[in-house]
């Protein structure tokens, strides 16, 4: 997989950073988006392919992204296709962290120290180049707004969004009402975008353990309209996780 791509879990995440803040927003549900972020572009790289509602490996070829292909390898250890819920409902400490430090390295956002309550060392991610996230948020826009069927990456990317909570952070207030339904709407696009959604969802709602009947969503959302389980403010960015010294940070890749 070349690196002149943004992948979507760099994407999801680029989005969920305020600008103004260097805070990112729905920061629980975040992380479960970025698991699910990492099944999508492993399926775009023709790595995995869902099987019912479950993850199956068709090339265990490493994708040349370390993170990806960390994943990757977990996944073909599991030895059978396994369910979207269980894989973004497992233990997933510093996902966040080390997309952070990526982005870092790429030079797209840069760190800044400081502290919760004068005591608790804290790290907010500013982002050096807003062209990045505009545009990312542009296509976004335009799927909204045009009606016009975006791209499996923008799809997905629209799905992913929804599921972790992003739409009020990115359309909010009654007028972004009707921009935070088309988001949702657009689900139905990609079909593992859309499994991958509904998974990221369920696990938040803790239907983890009820199999879904059908394998990909065809057709618009749910009649439910499901909205995911919210999340408060990320108060500091990303705060060292550890209130106890027994938890390190994340290794960065």
């Amino acid at each position: 997989m070349g690196r002149s791509r943004r992948t979507i879990p760099e994407e999801l995440l680029l989005l969920a950073l305020d600008p103004a803040t260097g805070t990112t927003a729905q920061p629980q549900s975040l992380d479960l988006g970025l698991a699910g972020a990492q099944l999508v572009e492993l399926a775009l790289a023709g790595r995995i392919a869902p099987d019912g509602d479950r993850i199956a490996v068709v090339m265990p070829r490493p994708t040349g992204d370390p993170t990806l292909d960390s994943a990757l390898e977990l996944l073909r250890r599991r030895g059978s296709p396994v369910r979207a819920v269980h894989w973004i409902g497992g233990p997933r400490l510093g996902l966040r962290q080390t997309y952070l430090s990526h982005l870092e390295r790429c030079g797209m956002v840069h760190a800044v120290a400081g502290q919760m309550c004068g005591v608790l060392p804290t790290t907010r991610y500013q982002a050096t180049d807003t062209a990045i996230s505009r545009e990312i948020r542009s296509r976004l826009d335009s799927a909204i707004r045009t009606g016009v069927p975006p791209d499996p990456r923008t799809a997905a990317l629209a799905a992913l969004a929804h599921a972790v909570g992003l739409g009020k952070h990115l359309y909010p207030g009654n007028e972004g009402r009707s921009s935070r339904s088309r988001l949702r709407d657009l689900i139905r696009h990609d079909p593992m975008g859309g499994l991958v959604a509904h998974a990221v969802m369920d696990v938040q709602n803790g239907v983890a353990a009820q199999p879904r009947r059908s394998a990909a969503p065809a057709g618009p959302a749910g009649p439910s309209g499901r909205q995911p389980a919210r999340s408060a403010p990320d108060p500091a960015g990303v705060p060292m996780q550890p209130r106890r010294g027994s938890m390190a940070r994340a290794v960065a890749h």
